[in-house]
């Protein structure tokens, strides 16, 4: 399943997404991976969710990330939900439509290995494609 956080910047995406992870790591039994493009927060989130600062990665496109997802799903098999915050920056695309384009790899990832994904986009909900604004739980 992919979920969507819409919302311009500086509208709480963040705030809103490391919640989530916080409460569902209380009642998940399996792993949590948020992706970030910093470090900063990680105080702010529960030592049992993992934190990976795409940037220490050199990802240059979207296929180097979406090969990155495939690489952290598969060398852990109790992944259960990932958290992709600023997600265009970190899955270096500029579009809506390159989102779009991705996001559809990302639930054949989803489908396959039972992953859900929780996305922040910058966006608002209005400026997404019809296929994401259906995606979309929370529009800030």
């Amino acid at each position: 399943m992919i979920e969507i956080v819409a919302g311009e910047k500086g509208k709480g995406k963040t705030k809103m997404l490391m919640a989530k992870a916080n409460n569902d790591i209380k009642v998940t039994g399996g792993n949590i991976v948020y992706l970030d493009i910093n470090n900063k927060h990680m105080y702010e989130l529960s030592n049992r969710v993992r934190l990976i600062n795409v940037t220490e990665y050199n990802i240059h496109s979207a296929d180097m990330f979406l090969g990155f997802i495939y690489g952290v799903a598969s060398q852990d098999h109790d992944l259960d939900k990932m958290f992709l915050d600023n997600f265009m920056s970190i899955a270096c695309i500029q579009t809506v439509e390159e989102a779009d384009a991705l996001i559809k790899e990302l639930s054949v990832i989803s489908d396959k290995f039972e992953i859900d994904f929780m996305l922040g986009i910058s966006k608002q909900k209005s400026d997404l494609t019809k296929d994401l604004q259906d995606m979309v739980t929370i529009a800030l």
